[in-house]
């Protein structure tokens, strides 16, 4: 059994959930830094971190890692990595890149000499000097940082392992899958409690969380770029989305609660659920925040991400959206609640201090989580 370095990667402030998730799986981390998890994993790792992690952007497959601060220095090197073993004689490969405070700092000079020096690399080893780019599709990635070269090819494909596939239709300010997901890891929700999002736009969080209590792998229903590479083959892909269909858990009743102002938001949220497979047990109903109550359950979760508003006259509709919802949770102190902001008034909104908040960003924007405890549910007989 081969061992090699995967790095899923993730937006800024999640690593810790990443990180549990890849834990979870079974394999053994070996380092954790700004936006990936590296760790280390055979093929089939390969194929369980894909169909599996629910807060990563991508899995990577780490082919080398060293010091290049000449471009002769970055062929050489490149050169020098096994890339025969990943990329067959006919594959169709493309070479991406980014480079930060390094001397090689022209991101398509680098590009360039990345994919000469695999060609050079795979014209010797395959003895041809034409690549035909009929076969499976590999994107390698030359990411330069402090001038450490770090080349790794994309296990994932073309759209990251946000899109679940169940969401073909999404509101005006959607939040990715992933953080979604993220969001109700770092909360104290579990499948015995009640769910509760008055914001739920699209159905992002409630369908998230019912895929997490039923055990549905996030990418059950969908293609990655690793599906089709000779070295995995269909029988290994076959076999781990029959397990992950043995898996899911459909006996559990589950108390998931979503309602949006937006009537045409909430259709599509309900098209969303049905896609995911989990429309059976998430209530949606149209409702406004200033008007809506609590679910009739003690020790619930709220876990929302209200609208931030970005002008004047919106923020203020924002703080007032804010304070509706703390007056809601008010009227029930066995809830707890968790919201994603950009708006830095929703403590004081609240006239109530956060327990705990922590940075993090929802697309390129910077967001707090605020989470605020109530007591713990009394334990079951």
């Amino acid at each position: 059994m081969k061992i090699f370095d995967l790095i899923a990667t993730s937006t800024f402030g999640i690593e810790a959930i990443v990180r549990r998730e890849v834990e979870d799986l079974g394999y053994n981390i070996t380092n954790v830094s700004d936006g990936k998890v590296t760790y280390t994993a055979d093929a089939e790792g390969i194929a369980l971190s894909n169909l599996w992690l629910r807060s990563a952007d991508r899995v990577l497959l780490k082919m080398g890692e060293f010091k290049a601060t000449s471009f002769e220095a970055l062929y050489n090197l490149t050169y020098d990595l096994p890339w025969e073993k990943w990329i067959t004689q006919d594959a169709k490969f493309t070479v991406t890149g980014k480079s930060v405070k390094s001397g090689l700092y022209s991101v398509p000079d680098c590009q360039s000499i990345v994919k000469k020096a695999i060609v050079d690399r795979l014209s010797k080893h395959y003895n041809i000097k034409w690549f035909p780019e009929t076969g499976p599709e590999y994107t390698v990635q030359v990411s330069i940082l402090k001038d450490i070269a770090t080349l790794t090819i994309d296990t994932t494909g073309s759209v990251g392992l946000h899109k679940r596939g169940y969401r073909d239709k999404q509101g005006g300010a959607p939040l990715k899958e992933t953080l979604a997901a993220a969001l109700i890891q770092i909360s104290y929700w579990n499948k015995d409690r009640t769910l509760y999002d008055p914001f739920c736009g699209s159905g992002t969080i409630p369908i998230e969380a019912a895929m997490i209590a039923r055990n549905i792998a996030p990418g059950l229903n969908r293609e990655f770029a690793s599906s089709h590479w000779p070295q995995l083959g269909d029988k290994l892909w076959k076999e781990v989305r029959q397990e992950a269909y043995d898996s899911i858990d459909l006996d559990t009743k589950l108390s998931i609660h979503a309602s949006d102002i937006d009537r045409h938001g909430i259709s599509v949220a309900k098209e969303n659920a049905a896609s995911a497979g989990v429309d059976d047990c998430i209530s949606f109903f149209v409702k406004s925040v200033h008007k809506s109550q609590l679910p009739r359950y003690n020790y619930g979760v709220v876990i929302t991400n209200p609208p931030y508003g970005k002008r004047l006259s919106e923020r203020e509709q924002v703080q007032e959206l804010h304070k509706s919802l703390a007056n809601m949770l008010n009227t029930d102190p066995t809830w707890s609640s968790y919201i994603i902001t950009s708006q830095n008034t929703l403590e004081s909104d609240f006239g109530k201090k956060v327990n705990k908040r922590r940075k993090l960003f929802n697309g390129r924007i910077p967001v707090e989580f605020y989470q605020y405890f109530g007591p713990r549910p009394p334990r079951k007989e």
